[in-house]
Formats: C-alpha cells, sequence, structure tokens
C-alpha cells in the first residue's frame, strides 16, 4: 500500500523536483514546499510576508548549523583519539564552500535552482547555499535523526573520501596571507564577538583586508572561524578560479 508522500508524489505538479530529491536522499518528502524554497534563490523575484522576502537564505541559515552539528558529531565518534584541532581542521574540509560546491555539482543540483535572469544572478556559490537549504529543509521536514542518517549515509559515505580528506591540505588562512603577502596588502583576522558559553561558545571571526571588512564566520575554535573567514574571503576574491 503507497503511504501518503508517495501518494502526493504521483498526483503533484512538482514531480521533477520529487524526483530530485529520492534520487539524492533516496525517500519521498513530506512537504514538497520546504523543498522548492531550498532552491528560491534571492535573486529571483519572490514575495514579501511582514515585510520578509520569501527565498532560500533562513533554510540556508539552518542548514549551516545542521550540516556542522551533524559532521562534528560523526567525525567526533568515528575519530575517538583525535584532538580537538583535527576535528575542526576535518570539519571545515566538508563543510566549506568549496566542498559544497562542488558537491552540489555531482548532486545536480544548480539545475533546480531558481534565480534570476542576469548573468550575474547566480553566483558560484549558489549551489552551496542551495545544498545547505536543502538541508535545513530536510531537518524541518524530517527531524534531525533522519537528517543525520541522511547525511551520513547518502552524502559522507558516498561522495566523501575521508582517508583522502585526512591527507589534503587546505588551510584558506595559509593561501590568503601568502596573497597578501604577495600583492602588499595588509590582512588582519579579528575576534569580533564570543558567542554562547563553555562547550558551547563560538567565535565570530571577521578578515579584514586593507582597513576592509571582507567577510565573517564563526565557528566553535577561533582557528576553525578564521579559516572558515578565509576561505570566504578566498571565494570572493578567487572563487572562478577555484572552480576550474
Amino acid at each position: 500500500m503507497l503511504n501518503c508522500n508517495k501518494l502526493r508524489f504521483y498526483f503533484s505538479s512538482d514531480k521533477k523536483l520529487y524526483q530530485a530529491i529520492i534520487n539524492i536522499f533516496g525517500y519521498y518528502p513530506g512537504n514538497i514546499h520546504l523543498y522548492k524554497l531550498a532552491f528560491q534563490h534571492k535573486s529571483s523575484f519572490t514575495r514579501k510576508i511582514n515585510g520578509i522576502s520569501i527565498n532560500n537564505e533562513r533554510l540556508e541559515y539552518l542548514g549551516d548549523a545542521i550540516l556542522s552539528a551533524v559532521i562534528a558529531d560523526y567525525l567526533f565518534k568515528t575519530f575517538p583519539f583525535k584532538n580537538e584541532g583535527f576535528l575542526t581542521e576535518m570539519r571545515s574540509k566538508i563543510v566549506s564552500r568549496a566542498s559544497l560546491n562542488k558537491l552540489s555539482l555531482k548532486l545536480g543540483l544548480p539545475q533546480l535552482i531558481q534565480s534570476g535572469t542576469e548573468p550575474s544572478a547566480k553566483p558560484k556559490s549558489a549551489g552551496g547555499d542551495a545544498f545547505e537549504a536543502l538541508v535545513g529543509a530536510l531537518f524541518l521536514d524530517k527531524g534531525y535523526t533522519f537528517t543525520r542518517k541522511i547525511i551520513i549515509g547518502r552524502i559522507v559515505n558516498i561522495h566523501f573520501d575521508i582517508e583522502q580528506l585526512i591527507e589534503s591540505e587546505i588551510s584558506y588562512k595559509s593561501k590568503l596571507n601568502e596573497w597578501a603577502q604577495k600583492e602588499k596588502r595588509n590582512i588582519v583576522f579579528k575576534v569580533e564577538n564570543e558567542i554562547g558559553e563553555k562547550h558551547k561558545k563560538q567565535y565570530l571571526v571577521a578578515v579584514e583586508i586593507d582597513g576592509e571588512i571582507i567577510s565573517r564566520s564563526q565557528d566553535y575554535s577561533i582557528k576553525g572561524a578564521e579559516n572558515l573567514a578565509a576561505e570566504k574571503a578566498w571565494m570572493i576574491l578567487y572563487g572562478d578560479e577555484d572552480d576550474n
């Protein structure tokens, strides 16, 4: 007997999106409207509710937090004898913008994104942003336990080579410092705020180049926040070249 979600699929006008979710994650989505919203880029024409634009930015914010928590939990249990620095570095490699952008291409997400018609309307990071928004939609639709199962089973285990990641070195802070030295630019990593308390504390770090703030990011360690903020700055400066 077909369940309700399968019945919705057969009678839905969004069969393409339903099929994409089934192909990527292996399950029938419940609230398809959440997944449609996950692909609604801010550059597309969207209505507003109470002054808030209806696009995927809020889902992206939620998905970023959920993805980070799932990966942190996975790494903590997978590597019980590794220190905090190793775990932070590994998490950064998996959830980095460059990594998620490449993942989104493998999953075919860019073709599903609804964006503006201008060539610049869909930036290089749109795929990675959409993936995070998709995780947010999955969490709201199915809950944390199901989301964790899907991310580990259908994403990490299939699309990431953990042993290769351990050997790889991706330090965007080092790359950015080398660039600044070569270009004779002044770069500063500034801890702007500490959010939360004790083991839940996160650090908000800003990257300043010649006194101008280029990017911000936060993480559970200063090192992790610096590298994530450096990656955002690097993508702004050289995103196109990194995708080649």
